[in-house]
């Protein structure tokens, strides 16, 4: 029985093994069974999941940041009027956080006049929107558990993460920064 994941957005993957032209194995997900399937994660591989439900095989790495990190980042998002549009995941030594591209799906229909129950809005909404990088926070002092904050910067000449303010603590950053998400302000941070 081939090894399957199912993503957040319900598709279901098989895990595949294939011989590269050097000669060494490589590991992939498919949405149909390809080359050979495989029954369990290879040792020292893990399953990890981007925030658009790409699928894919790793090299198991330690986690710098710590899930309560993550979890004060989280609670700052919850508190947002659009909560919805916002994603936050760990990478390396990052807490990356994610905006929905695109209209939101229940301010379209209201717009031209329909209604649809929220959980399907939103059922359909997270299934098909698609997250770009806005913010994150860097981990520049592990013993003290400093981070550094960036944004993106949408300029067409920049297209790059920017510097904001000085390195603090992540409740220090949340709080102070993270209201900013989806308002006039956030293009003003430096």
């Amino acid at each position: 029985m081939p090894f399957t994941y199912t993503n957040h957005k319900g598709f279901t993957y098989y895990l595949c093994q294939a011989t590269t032209k050097t000669g060494k194995t490589r590991y992939y997900f498919a949405r149909e069974p390809k080359d050979t399937t495989v029954e369990k994660i290879p040792v020292g591989y893990q399953v990890e999941e981007s925030v658009n439900g790409v699928v894919s095989v790793v090299k198991a790495s330690p986690k710098l940041v710590s899930p309560e990190e993550l979890a004060v980042v989280e609670a700052a998002l919850k508190k947002l009027s659009k909560s919805h549009k916002y994603r936050a995941r760990i990478k390396n030594k990052q807490i990356i956080i994610y905006e929905s591209r695109g209209a939101d799906f229940g301010e379209m229909l209201a717009g031209i006049g329909w209604s649809m129950p929220a959980s399907i809005g939103r059922e359909f909404e997270e299934r098909h929107a698609q997250f770009s990088p806005i913010m994150r926070f860097i981990l520049e002092e592990p013993e003290e558990r400093i981070f550094s904050p960036q944004r993106w910067c949408f300029r067409g000449s920049i297209d790059d993460w920017i510097n904001l303010q000085c390195p603090a603590k992540i409740e220090v950053l949340a709080k102070k920064l993270l209201p900013t998400l989806g308002t006039d302000v956030f293009f003003e941070l430096y």
